[in-house]
């Protein structure tokens, strides 16, 4: 029997074998890479998904040589039995229901409420995520169209979604008004509108209106403890909560002056709510970022782990918690507790990116390079205009021997930190996460200057002189 001419067809476990027309020479991949490309992942990652997840491959085995292909629509179908949208999909067609809440305009007469515009959306979108059967754009992913002029559609084809949640928040004294709309993400037409004129002291009960009446609207069907969850304000006290929500408008802004600002609104919360849960993780989150990036004081870790257990221990079901909790046994080398309680962040919300990228640098940390991939890969899902996560994944790349990877990674991580600094010019880490990223590519003089850029924003910034460190030993300029 001469090689190549007696072929069978091997599909995937539990999956049926595909008819000869299933798909066009159109909807067609005909290798892993072409294949991981359309998923936006890893070659490694999506192997393992055929082994574990049932992800539809099939094979053409020949007496000597193997060759996989797969169908484009099959793939779309897989995605969407995750209630995930496909990477190569352009539209909504056949998601099931999914919103993404875009951050409130702020109509005040002193524009001075954004952070609170900004909460209010947060609030609701924490509340949506909590349903198990819909899927909500993450805060970092929805954000990105804030004062942005871009059509519905465009919008929902950007974010992969069905609806779109908007609206505006007037605040004059204790009086609110909040007004929302429902969009179908399709053809931009309203599905839902209303105007709460109210009492700040209402804000708690606006947020849980708004959150059920998108699940009306939307058809989702609710478990009982799903409509428990819904009407479960995380803080009664309102000047507990605009402390909150003050600290996290300076917490995203990840500046180290910001941060300090952030943890001292953390701390105001707690002082008018000792039973703040979300305001011990918010601290925390404070005080490991400034362990990570200012200075590596052993004080800092040890109130980050501090922090970290009031969190949890008030509110063990909110993801966020978890995460913090996490990140500060990660700092102190607690490996195995830090893997559970990442572990749980990712079961409360598989959309956090948080929980994702540091769950990523611990396991690279701790060598575990493979596992270190498929989670970095995840926090790019999650939050595709992030920076940190493909510049530092390509690394791992470099350790498993997929320099073609690393270099796409490198490439599409310094594309990103050049957006991000039009909108945060002031943001010295991203410029020398780029820098490391230019030289690793071998555009040196270019990465040098970016170096010497972000050493000019921040020149007694310990850990900043440590990383321009790194980046100038790589150029081999070892005595600057």
């Amino acid at each position: 029997m001469s090689e190549g001419h007696s072929i069978k067809k091997v599909v995937s476990p539990n999956r049926e074998a595909a008819r000869p027309d299933a798909g066009s020479a159109a909807d067609r991949l005909d290798s892993w890479k072409e294949i991981a490309t359309y998923l936006h992942r890893g070659t490694r990652t999506v192997q393992r998904w055929e082994r574990e997840e049932g992800l539809p491959i099939h094979r053409l085995q020949h007496e000597r040589l193997g060759s996989v292909y797969a169908f484009k629509s099959e793939l779309d179908a897989w995605w969407a039995s995750r209630g995930l949208a496909s990477s190569g999909e352009t539209g909504q067609t056949g998601l099931g229901p999914s919103i993404a809440v875009l951050p409130f305009t702020d109509l005040s007469r002193e524009r001075d409420q954004e952070y609170f515009c900004e909460g209010v959306a947060e609030e609701i979108i924490n509340a949506l995520k909590r349903l198990q059967d819909l899927r909500v754009a993450s805060r970092a992913s929805a954000f990105r169209f804030k004062d942005r002029a871009a059509d519905v559609r465009e919008i929902g084809r950007k974010l992969r979604v069905k609806t779109l949640l908007g609206g505006s928040v007037r605040k004059a004294g204790d009086r609110l008004r909040i007004s929302v709309q429902l969009a179908n993400a399709g053809d931009g037409y309203q599905l839902w509108s209303e105007t709460y004129d109210r009492r700040m002291t209402d804000i708690f009960a606006i947020q849980e209106e708004i959150a059920r009446q998108v699940v009306k609207a939307l058809e989702v069907t609710l478990s009982p403890t799903e409509k428990d969850a819904l009407g479960k304000p995380s803080t009664k006290d309102i000047q507990a909560y605009d402390y909150y929500l003050r600290g996290r408008s300076f917490y995203y802004r990840y500046a180290p002056r910001d941060v300090e600002y952030a943890k001292q609104l953390f701390a105001q919360a707690i002082e008018k709510d000792p039973r703040y849960g979300l305001a011990y993780a918010g601290l925390a989150d404070c005080w490991s970022y400034l362990y990570l990036y200012a200075g590596r004081r052993e004080s800092e870790r040890v109130q980050a782990g501090r922090a970290s257990i009031q969190a949890v221990e008030l509110d063990p079901e909110s993801a966020q918690a978890q995460a913090s909790r996490a990140l500060a046994l990660s700092l102190n080398e607690r490996d195995e507790e830090a893997k559970a309680a990442f572990e749980t962040a990712i079961r409360l919300d598989p959309n956090l990116f948080e929980a994702h990228y540091f769950y990523a640098r611990h396991c690279f940390v701790h060598g575990e390079q493979e596992r270190a991939v498929e989670l970095y890969e995840e926090a790019m899902r999650v939050r595709p205009e992030d920076f940190q996560a493909p510049l530092l994944v390509a690394q791992s790349y470099d350790d498993l021997g997929r320099p073609e990877d690393a270099i796409t990674a490198r490439q599409k991580g310094i594309e990103l930190v050049e957006q991000h600094l039009r909108l945060n010019p002031d943001d010295a880490r991203a410029c020398y996460m780029a820098a490391n990223g230019m030289v690793a590519l071998g555009q040196k003089e270019r990465g040098r200057e970016w170096a010497e850029r972000a050493l000019a924003m921040r020149p007694d910034d310990p850990m900043l002189l440590y990383n321009v460190g790194c980046i100038f030993s790589m150029l081999g300029c070892v005595e600057e």
